[in-house]
């Protein structure tokens, strides 16, 4: 049933992307766009449509805030991937935007994406007047110097400074870089259907933390060529991570109790929610 639903939502998501980007045109700010969002496990996405189900919303109304959570996160990516920041040179299996084309480029389509993201919200179909509105600000706060930005940028510092953090200080950096963006789609589907996000917010703000783990275990564990990224950089840079911090047995341990902290906060759902329990154990036993 998940991977029926996850491969529907990716296939949705990236036929909707397409639809959306075809007025842009073919120029190379729009051929980096669609390169960017053309692959990928779509999570965010898939997030958004799964909690905004569990209220009744159409998946075709779901479908902008699901499009522009993905193109903010591959906005992200593109600019996390830039020599001045990672200087990574492969993201989901292919060249990153800046070793295709150039450095230039890559941040014009991260731009662009941004930009792009807050332009599908702010379209009819997306909601109310009011919920449009809320879910520009909500979104705006969720990956600007409140969140994913400011994630980025306590990294970059703790980087430079080389500067050893605590388990508490890189659980509120995680926060804010992976986190903020992996709750704001369950807060979007919860506010699509009307509902309280309180309990789909715990269960966001679970997944998010265990997502982050389990990409510090996949860096140690994983295989590069499955995994579509270079691994073992963080290993090699001397960063704290939840593996180097708690240990490999103790991070996988912990992974596991936040599965078990979102599946609690699904028990107001009941079995409406069981794809949603199933990305949660997806989310920590994944390969990629």
């Amino acid at each position: 049933m998940f991977e029926t639903a996850l491969t529907d939502a990716q296939s949705r998501i990236g036929n909707f992307l397409t639809d959306q980007m075809a007025r842009l045109g073919d120029d190379t700010i729009a051929q980096g766009m669609r390169y960017a969002t053309g692959a990928g496990k779509r999570l965010r996405g898939f997030l958004v449509l799964e909690s905004a189900a569990l209220f009744g919303v159409p998946k075709e109304r779901a479908l902008y805030a699901a499009g522009a959570v993905e193109c903010l996160h591959a906005y992200s990516l593109v600019h996390d991937d830039l020599p001045c920041m990672d200087d990574d040179a492969l993201r989901r299996g292919q060249p990153t935007v800046h070793v295709k084309w150039d450095e230039a480029t890559a941040v014009l389509v991260g731009d662009a994406l941004q930009t792009f993201a807050f332009e599908l919200l702010s379209c009819e179909e997306a909601g109310t007047a009011e919920e449009r509105v809320t879910l520009m600000a909500t979104l705006a706060r969720a990956s600007g110097a409140e969140g994913m930005v400011l994630g980025q940028a306590q990294d970059i510092a703790a980087e430079t400074a080389g500067q050893a953090l605590t388990l508490d200080e890189i659980t509120a950096l995680q926060a804010n870089k992976t986190g903020r963006l992996i709750e704001w789609p369950a807060y979007a589907g919860a506010l699509l259907g009307g509902a309280d996000p309180a309990p789909l917010r715990t269960y966001a703000r679970a997944i998010g933390l265990a997502f982050q783990i389990a990409d510090d275990v996949l860096d140690v564990e994983g295989d590069a060529a499955t995994a579509g990224k270079a691994l073992r950089k963080d290993a090699d840079a001397g960063k704290a991570t939840f593996v180097s911090l708690l240990g490999l047995d103790a991070a996988k341990a912990r992974a596991g109790e936040l599965v078990r902290e979102a599946d609690a906060a699904l028990a107001p759902y009941g079995e409406k929610a069981q794809v949603l329990r199933d990305l949660a154990h997806y989310i920590v036993s994944r390969d990629k």
